[in-house]
Protein backbone atom coordinates (compact mmCIF):
# COMPACT_ATOMS: atom_id res chain seq x y z
CA UNK A 1 0.00 0.00 0.00
CA UNK A 2 3.12 2.72 0.69
CA UNK A 3 4.50 1.42 -1.92
CA UNK A 4 2.10 2.54 -4.22
CA UNK A 5 1.16 5.86 -2.59
CA UNK A 6 4.46 6.69 -3.06
CA UNK A 7 4.44 5.12 -6.55
CA UNK A 8 1.42 7.63 -6.92
CA UNK A 9 2.96 10.95 -5.39
CA UNK A 10 6.01 10.62 -7.58
CA UNK A 11 3.84 10.13 -11.06
CA UNK A 12 1.67 13.28 -9.43
CA UNK A 13 5.10 15.55 -8.92
CA UNK A 14 6.16 14.92 -12.68
CA UNK A 15 3.03 15.78 -13.88
CA UNK A 16 2.46 18.66 -11.98
CA UNK A 17 6.98 19.04 -12.85
CA UNK A 18 6.04 18.57 -16.78
CA UNK A 19 2.99 21.25 -16.47
CA UNK A 20 4.96 23.54 -15.27
CA UNK A 21 7.76 23.59 -17.64
CA UNK A 22 9.65 25.25 -19.35
CA UNK A 23 9.86 28.23 -17.20
CA UNK A 24 13.23 29.05 -18.67
CA UNK A 25 15.20 28.77 -22.37
CA UNK A 26 15.58 24.89 -23.33
CA UNK A 27 19.16 24.05 -24.69
CA UNK A 28 19.14 22.15 -27.67
CA UNK A 29 22.62 20.53 -28.24
CA UNK A 30 23.20 19.71 -31.87
CA UNK A 31 26.18 17.21 -31.91
CA UNK A 32 27.65 18.14 -35.40
CA UNK A 33 28.73 21.75 -37.20
CA UNK A 34 26.47 24.19 -37.89
CA UNK A 35 25.09 24.07 -42.02
CA UNK A 36 24.13 20.40 -41.78
CA UNK A 37 21.01 18.16 -42.00
CA UNK A 38 21.07 17.79 -38.25
CA UNK A 39 21.84 21.91 -37.70
CA UNK A 40 18.91 22.48 -40.03
CA UNK A 41 16.34 20.50 -38.59
CA UNK A 42 17.60 21.14 -35.24
CA UNK A 43 16.58 24.39 -35.52
CA UNK A 44 13.56 24.07 -38.05
CA UNK A 45 12.28 22.26 -34.71
CA UNK A 46 13.66 24.62 -31.85
CA UNK A 47 11.89 27.72 -33.79
CA UNK A 48 8.44 25.41 -33.52
CA UNK A 49 8.84 24.23 -30.12
CA UNK A 50 9.62 27.78 -29.11
CA UNK A 51 6.28 28.97 -30.79
CA UNK A 52 4.34 25.98 -29.15
CA UNK A 53 5.65 26.61 -25.82
CA UNK A 54 6.24 30.12 -25.79
CA UNK A 55 9.25 29.27 -24.49
CA UNK A 56 12.99 29.59 -26.32
CA UNK A 57 14.97 26.60 -27.50
CA UNK A 58 18.42 27.88 -27.76
CA UNK A 59 20.10 25.36 -30.30
CA UNK A 60 24.12 24.52 -29.50
CA UNK A 61 26.35 23.43 -31.78
CA UNK A 62 28.74 20.66 -29.83
CA UNK A 63 30.52 19.31 -33.16
CA UNK A 64 33.15 16.35 -32.49
CA UNK A 65 33.90 12.86 -32.60
CA UNK A 66 31.12 11.77 -35.02
CA UNK A 67 28.81 12.97 -32.89
CA UNK A 68 29.27 11.09 -29.88
CA UNK A 69 31.59 14.89 -27.53
CA UNK A 70 28.27 16.72 -28.04
CA UNK A 71 25.71 13.23 -26.77
CA UNK A 72 28.37 12.39 -23.74
CA UNK A 73 27.41 16.34 -22.97
CA UNK A 74 23.57 15.78 -23.00
CA UNK A 75 24.04 12.52 -21.55
CA UNK A 76 25.71 13.79 -18.74
CA UNK A 77 22.55 16.79 -18.03
CA UNK A 78 19.72 16.74 -15.55
CA UNK A 79 17.08 15.17 -16.75
CA UNK A 80 14.79 18.49 -16.46
CA UNK A 81 13.75 19.14 -19.92
CA UNK A 82 16.14 22.19 -20.17
CA UNK A 83 18.73 20.22 -21.77
CA UNK A 84 17.52 18.14 -25.27
CA UNK A 85 19.56 16.41 -27.67
CA UNK A 86 19.70 16.25 -31.59
CA UNK A 87 20.33 12.51 -32.18
CA UNK A 88 20.83 10.51 -34.51
CA UNK A 89 22.05 7.11 -36.77
CA UNK A 90 25.72 8.52 -36.44
CA UNK A 91 25.89 9.36 -33.17
CA UNK A 92 23.49 6.72 -31.83
CA UNK A 93 24.18 3.97 -33.95
CA UNK A 94 27.16 3.49 -35.96
CA UNK A 95 29.82 4.94 -33.65
CA UNK A 96 29.25 2.98 -30.41
CA UNK A 97 29.69 0.02 -33.02
CA UNK A 98 32.92 1.54 -33.88
CA UNK A 99 36.49 -0.06 -32.65
CA UNK A 100 36.83 3.09 -29.99
CA UNK A 101 33.24 2.57 -29.03
CA UNK A 102 31.28 5.38 -27.19
CA UNK A 103 31.01 6.88 -23.48
CA UNK A 104 27.60 6.22 -23.27
CA UNK A 105 25.09 3.31 -23.78
CA UNK A 106 22.91 4.93 -26.80
CA UNK A 107 20.08 3.24 -25.21
CA UNK A 108 20.36 3.16 -21.48
CA UNK A 109 21.63 6.44 -20.97
CA UNK A 110 18.94 8.49 -23.30
CA UNK A 111 15.08 9.27 -23.08
CA UNK A 112 14.29 8.85 -26.79
CA UNK A 113 11.46 11.40 -27.77
CA UNK A 114 10.50 11.44 -31.32
CA UNK A 115 12.18 10.53 -34.90
CA UNK A 116 12.54 13.64 -37.21
CA UNK A 117 13.56 11.62 -40.47
CA UNK A 118 16.26 12.18 -42.38
CA UNK A 119 17.59 11.75 -46.12
CA UNK A 120 18.60 8.77 -47.73
CA UNK A 121 21.92 7.84 -48.99
CA UNK A 122 22.74 8.12 -52.94
CA UNK A 123 25.12 6.21 -55.24
CA UNK A 124 26.03 8.27 -57.47
CA UNK A 125 28.96 8.02 -60.55
CA UNK A 126 30.89 10.93 -62.54
CA UNK A 127 29.30 11.01 -65.98
CA UNK A 128 32.54 9.68 -67.46
CA UNK A 129 32.21 6.10 -66.45
CA UNK A 130 31.17 4.11 -68.86
CA UNK A 131 27.39 3.00 -67.12
CA UNK A 132 23.84 4.33 -67.45
CA UNK A 133 22.39 2.51 -64.53
CA UNK A 134 22.97 0.10 -61.99
CA UNK A 135 22.62 -3.23 -63.74
CA UNK A 136 25.38 -1.41 -65.68
CA UNK A 137 27.48 -0.37 -62.97
CA UNK A 138 27.44 -3.62 -61.23
CA UNK A 139 28.49 -5.53 -64.79
CA UNK A 140 31.23 -2.87 -64.93
CA UNK A 141 32.81 -3.91 -61.67
CA UNK A 142 32.34 -7.33 -61.54
CA UNK A 143 34.17 -6.64 -64.95
CA UNK A 144 36.85 -4.61 -63.46
CA UNK A 145 37.34 -5.98 -59.80
CA UNK A 146 40.56 -4.00 -58.71
CA UNK A 147 39.74 -0.96 -61.08
CA UNK A 148 37.22 1.35 -58.97
CA UNK A 149 36.64 3.05 -55.99
CA UNK A 150 33.86 5.38 -54.38
CA UNK A 151 34.23 8.43 -52.04
CA UNK A 152 32.35 8.36 -48.61
CA UNK A 153 32.11 11.62 -45.76
CA UNK A 154 34.53 9.32 -43.55
CA UNK A 155 34.97 5.85 -42.04
CA UNK A 156 31.86 4.25 -40.04
CA UNK A 157 29.79 6.98 -41.50
CA UNK A 158 26.43 5.83 -43.20
CA UNK A 159 27.41 7.09 -46.59
CA UNK A 160 30.07 3.99 -46.19
CA UNK A 161 28.19 1.71 -44.53
CA UNK A 162 25.30 1.81 -47.34
CA UNK A 163 28.08 1.02 -49.79
CA UNK A 164 29.90 -1.36 -47.69
CA UNK A 165 26.59 -3.54 -47.64
CA UNK A 166 25.65 -2.97 -51.10
CA UNK A 167 29.16 -4.20 -51.94
CA UNK A 168 28.24 -7.30 -50.33
CA UNK A 169 24.71 -8.02 -51.61
CA UNK A 170 25.98 -7.02 -55.48
CA UNK A 171 29.36 -9.35 -54.64
CA UNK A 172 31.29 -6.46 -56.12
CA UNK A 173 34.83 -5.15 -55.52
CA UNK A 174 35.20 -0.89 -54.78
CA UNK A 175 38.03 0.34 -52.62
CA UNK A 176 37.16 2.79 -50.36
CA UNK A 177 38.25 6.74 -50.28
CA UNK A 178 36.94 7.89 -47.26
CA UNK A 179 36.69 12.06 -47.17
CA UNK A 180 36.08 14.61 -44.11
CA UNK A 181 32.69 15.02 -45.24
CA UNK A 182 30.33 15.04 -47.52
CA UNK A 183 31.25 17.91 -50.03
CA UNK A 184 35.11 16.75 -50.47
CA UNK A 185 33.84 13.39 -51.57
CA UNK A 186 31.37 15.06 -54.51
CA UNK A 187 33.67 17.49 -55.54
CA UNK A 188 36.46 14.63 -55.96
CA UNK A 189 33.86 12.66 -58.25
CA UNK A 190 33.26 15.57 -60.39
CA UNK A 191 36.21 16.92 -61.03
CA UNK A 192 36.88 12.76 -62.20
CA UNK A 193 39.67 12.17 -58.97
CA UNK A 194 37.46 9.50 -57.79
CA UNK A 195 34.31 7.29 -60.25
CA UNK A 196 31.96 6.88 -57.83
CA UNK A 197 31.00 8.05 -54.33
CA UNK A 198 28.10 7.06 -51.95
CA UNK A 199 26.98 10.00 -49.75
CA UNK A 200 23.42 11.77 -48.68
CA UNK A 201 20.78 12.55 -51.63
CA UNK A 202 20.57 16.29 -50.00
CA UNK A 203 24.59 16.84 -50.22
CA UNK A 204 24.77 15.62 -53.80
CA UNK A 205 21.43 17.01 -54.97
CA UNK A 206 22.47 20.45 -56.77
CA UNK A 207 25.15 18.25 -59.11
CA UNK A 208 22.30 15.40 -60.04
CA UNK A 209 20.26 18.16 -61.11
CA UNK A 210 22.78 20.07 -63.17
CA UNK A 211 23.95 16.65 -64.94
CA UNK A 212 27.60 16.72 -63.16
CA UNK A 213 26.72 13.63 -61.18
CA UNK A 214 24.72 10.26 -62.77
CA UNK A 215 22.71 8.83 -59.64
CA UNK A 216 22.59 5.40 -59.77
CA UNK A 217 19.79 4.55 -56.83
CA UNK A 218 18.89 6.50 -53.65
CA UNK A 219 18.17 4.12 -50.33
CA UNK A 220 14.69 5.35 -49.71
CA UNK A 221 11.94 3.34 -49.47
CA UNK A 222 9.88 4.65 -52.94
CA UNK A 223 10.95 7.28 -55.16
CA UNK A 224 10.69 10.82 -53.93
CA UNK A 225 8.77 13.16 -56.16
CA UNK A 226 11.82 15.73 -56.39
CA UNK A 227 14.04 13.19 -58.21
CA UNK A 228 11.87 10.64 -60.20
CA UNK A 229 14.10 9.85 -62.20
CA UNK A 230 16.79 8.42 -59.67
CA UNK A 231 15.28 4.60 -59.18
CA UNK A 232 15.38 2.84 -55.61
CA UNK A 233 17.96 0.12 -54.38
CA UNK A 234 14.72 -1.76 -53.72
CA UNK A 235 13.67 -1.57 -57.43
CA UNK A 236 17.44 -2.82 -58.62
CA UNK A 237 16.86 -6.16 -56.16
CA UNK A 238 18.20 -4.64 -52.94
CA UNK A 239 15.35 -4.79 -50.63
CA UNK A 240 17.85 -5.13 -47.54
CA UNK A 241 19.04 -1.53 -49.02
CA UNK A 242 16.31 0.63 -47.87
CA UNK A 243 17.89 3.06 -45.15
CA UNK A 244 18.06 6.99 -44.36
CA UNK A 245 20.45 9.36 -42.64
CA UNK A 246 17.57 9.93 -39.65
CA UNK A 247 17.86 12.50 -36.90
CA UNK A 248 15.51 12.67 -34.00
CA UNK A 249 15.09 14.74 -30.70
CA UNK A 250 16.48 12.83 -27.23
CA UNK A 251 17.11 13.92 -23.92
CA UNK A 252 19.39 12.73 -20.57
CA UNK A 253 17.26 9.39 -19.21
CA UNK A 254 14.96 9.36 -16.98
CA UNK A 255 12.83 12.40 -18.39
CA UNK A 256 9.37 12.40 -16.76
CA UNK A 257 6.91 10.38 -19.17
CA UNK A 258 4.41 13.78 -19.30
CA UNK A 259 7.26 15.81 -20.47
CA UNK A 260 7.96 13.15 -23.39
CA UNK A 261 4.72 12.75 -24.68
CA UNK A 262 4.45 16.72 -24.87
CA UNK A 263 7.19 16.99 -26.54
CA UNK A 264 6.63 14.52 -29.41
CA UNK A 265 3.27 15.36 -29.98
CA UNK A 266 4.77 18.74 -30.49
CA UNK A 267 7.42 17.78 -32.87
CA UNK A 268 5.07 15.65 -34.86
CA UNK A 269 2.87 18.51 -35.17
CA UNK A 270 5.85 20.99 -36.50
CA UNK A 271 6.91 18.41 -38.82
CA UNK A 272 3.60 17.94 -40.36
CA UNK A 273 3.43 21.80 -40.84
CA UNK A 274 2.66 22.56 -44.48
CA UNK A 275 5.49 25.06 -44.46
CA UNK A 276 8.00 22.12 -42.93
CA UNK A 277 7.06 19.93 -44.98
CA UNK A 278 8.01 22.35 -48.28
CA UNK A 279 11.08 22.89 -46.75
CA UNK A 280 12.37 19.15 -46.15
CA UNK A 281 10.95 17.64 -49.66
CA UNK A 282 14.02 18.59 -51.51
CA UNK A 283 16.28 16.82 -48.98
CA UNK A 284 14.55 13.80 -49.25
CA UNK A 285 13.31 14.01 -45.82
CA UNK A 286 9.82 12.41 -45.11
CA UNK A 287 8.73 12.70 -41.60
CA UNK A 288 8.57 9.59 -39.70
CA UNK A 289 5.34 10.26 -37.23
CA UNK A 290 6.52 7.82 -34.51
CA UNK A 291 5.46 7.55 -30.58
CA UNK A 292 8.47 7.84 -28.19
CA UNK A 293 7.70 4.13 -27.88
CA UNK A 294 7.68 3.54 -31.36
CA UNK A 295 11.01 5.43 -31.74
CA UNK A 296 12.78 3.91 -28.70
CA UNK A 297 11.87 0.61 -30.25
CA UNK A 298 13.50 1.90 -33.41
CA UNK A 299 16.74 2.85 -32.26
CA UNK A 300 16.71 -0.60 -31.03
CA UNK A 301 16.03 -2.53 -34.40
CA UNK A 302 18.83 -0.04 -35.97
CA UNK A 303 21.57 -0.88 -33.25
CA UNK A 304 20.62 -4.75 -34.44
CA UNK A 305 20.47 -4.03 -38.13
CA UNK A 306 23.98 -2.02 -38.06
CA UNK A 307 26.37 -2.96 -35.58
CA UNK A 308 27.18 -6.12 -37.59
CA UNK A 309 27.85 -3.98 -41.15
CA UNK A 310 29.77 -1.94 -39.25
CA UNK A 311 31.76 -4.48 -37.23
CA UNK A 312 31.35 -6.70 -41.18
CA UNK A 313 33.09 -3.42 -42.89
CA UNK A 314 36.39 -2.86 -41.01
CA UNK A 315 34.87 1.09 -40.37
CA UNK A 316 37.47 2.81 -38.11
CA UNK A 317 37.49 6.13 -36.28
CA UNK A 318 38.43 8.71 -38.20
Amino acid sequence: MRLTLALAALLAAAAALAQAWPAKPVRVIVPFAAGGTADMLGRVTAKKLAEAFRESFVVENRPGAGGALGSELAARAAPDGYTLLVSGVASHVLAPALPRGVPYDPLRDFTHIALFGGPPSVLIINPGVPAKNLREFVELLKANPKKYSYGSPGNGTHGQLVAELFKQLAHVEMQHVPYKGAAGAVTDLIAGHIPAASTTLSTASGQIHSGRARALAISAAARLPDYADVPTFAEAGYQELVATIWFSLSAPANLPAPMVERLNAEVRKALDSPEVRERLKPEGIEPAGLSAAQFTAFVAEELRRWTPVVKASGATND
